[in-house]
C-alpha cells in the first residue's frame, strides 16, 4: 500500500483489482472503497493513510457505503452474503446469509436502522442493522435487480431490475405497493427527488422517465439519448435531474417539463456515473474515456478535467462538505482530488 501525491490528485494504491466504488463517511473523513481483490478498505482523506481492509469475503466486493452515522460499513459481494462492519475498528459484525446469487447493490434507510441488498436472485432484502437480522424478502422482480433507493422518509424502497420494471415496497410491511412499467430494457438506475415526489429511472432502451411516487404514473418520458441510460441523479437544489448514457453524454433536464435544458459533451467513451455535489452546483461525471469532468450546472460548462487513472472511472463521491471528489477506477487505484 502507498499513497502518491501527484497533481491528478492523491492516488490510493493496494488493491489487487479494478475498485468498483468508493463513498465518503458522513464526516467526510474517511473513504471507502471496494475492489475485485475480495477486500473493501477504509482510508483517512486528509492523508490517505490506509486504517483497515475489511476481508473475509471470497469473491469480488461491489460496494462498501457507510451508514448515515458513519458507525457501520455495508459491503456486497459475488461470494452471496453481504456483511455488516464496525466502521471505527474494520471488525466484522455480522455476516448476512440468505441470498443465493452475487449480491451486487445495497442502501442504507435514512435512519441507518435497515440495510437494504439486491441480488442476481431476482430478489431484495431487508435487514436490521442492529442484530443482522434478516426482516423481510422482497419477491417480485423477474430478473436481476441492480440497484435500490430509499424514500427520504425510509417508508418506501424503489427498486431498478432487468425485468424492465421498477418497483416501490412498503419498507415495515415488505410488501410491493407499486409496479412502474414502460421501459423496454433492463432498468439501469433509480433515484428518488429530494421532495420524494418523483421517482427517476435509467434503463438500457436510450431513455430516463420520471415518475408520480404517489399513483406510480410515468409523468415524463426523457428521450435524446442515443445508447443506454446508465445513471440518474436528482439536483438537491433544483427541480432538475441529470443522466449519463453510453453515448458519451450527460444531459440535465427540467424535471416537471420533461425538456432538455442542455447536453454536457466532451467525453470520448461511455459516461457511466452523474452525480451532483451536496450544494448541486457541480455535476460530476465518470467515464470510460479515463477521466472524470467537471461541470457547473448553471450553465453545463466544463470547468475541469481529472486526468491520471489508466482505466475506466466506474464510481465517484463528492465529500460531503464539497471539498474533494473520489473516484474509483479498473485501473486498481482510487484517487482523492482537492475541489
Amino acid at each position: 500500500m502507498s499513497v502518491i501525491e501527484t497533481a491528478g490528485g492523491r492516488v490510493l494504491t493496494g488493491h489487487t483489482g479494478a475498485v468498483n466504488s468508493v463513498a465518503f463517511s458522513p464526516d467526510g473523513g474517511r473513504l471507502s472503497t471496494a475492489s475485485e481483490d475480495k477486500t473493501a478498505r477504509v482510508w483517512n482523506t486528509v492523508t490517505g493513510e490506509l486504517l483497515h481492509t475489511l476481508t473475509g469475503h471470497e469473491d469480488a466486493v461491489f460496494a462498501a457505503p457507510f451508514s448515515p452515522d458513519g458507525s457501520k460499513i455495508a459491503t456486497v459481494s459475488a461470494d452471496l452474503t453481504p456483511r455488516l462492519w464496525d466502521a471505527r475498528t474494520g471488525r466484522c459484525t455480522n455476516e448476512l446469509h440468505g441470498h443465493t446469487v452475487a449480491v451486487f447493490g445495497v442502501a442504507f434507510s435514512p435512519n441507518g436502522k435497515i440495510l437494504a441488498t439486491t441480488s442476481y436472485d431476482e430478489t431484495v432484502r431487508l435487514w436490521d442493522t442492529a442484530t443482522g437480522a434478516a426482516l423481510h424478502v422482497l419477491e417480485g422482480h423477474k430478473d436481476i435487480v441492480y440497484a435500490a433507493a430509499f424514500s427520504r422518509d425510509g417508508k418506501m424502497l424503489a427498486t431498478a431490475s432487468g425485468d424492465s420494471t421498477t418497483r416501490l415496497w412498503n419498507t415495515a410491511t415488505g410488501a410491493c405497493v407499486r409496479v412502474l412499467t414502460g421501459h423496454t430494457g433492463i432498468v439501469s438506475a433509480v433515484a428518488f427527488s429530494p421532495d420524494g415526489a418523483l421517482i427517476a429511472t435509467a434503463s438500457f432502451d436510450g431513455t430516463a422517465r420520471l415518475w408520480e411516487v404517489a399513483t406510480g404514473n410515468c409523468l415524463r418520458i426523457l428521450s435524446g439519448h442515443a445508447d443506454t441510460v446508465w445513471s440518474v441523479a436528482f439536483s438537491p437544489a433544483e427541480r432538475v435531474v441529470a443522466t449519463a448514457s453510453e453515448d458519451a453524454t450527460a444531459r440535465i433536464w427540467d424535471a416537471a417539463s420533461g425538456a432538455l435544458i442542455r447536453t454536457l459533451e466532451g467525453h470520448t467513451d461511455s459516461a457511466f456515473v452523474v452525480a451532483y455535489s451536496p450544494d448541486g452546483k457541480l455535476i460530476a461525471t465518470a467515464s470510460s474515456d479515463t477521466t472524470v469532468r467537471m461541470w457547473e450546472s448553471a450553465t453545463g460548462k466544463c470547468v475541469r478535467t481529472l486526468e491520471g487513472h489508466t482505466g475506466a472511472v466506474s464510481c465517484v463521491a463528492f465529500s460531503p462538505a464539497d471539498r474533494q471528489l473520489a473516484t474509483a477506477s479498473t485501473d486498481e487505484t482510487a484517487r482523492i482530488w482537492a475541489l
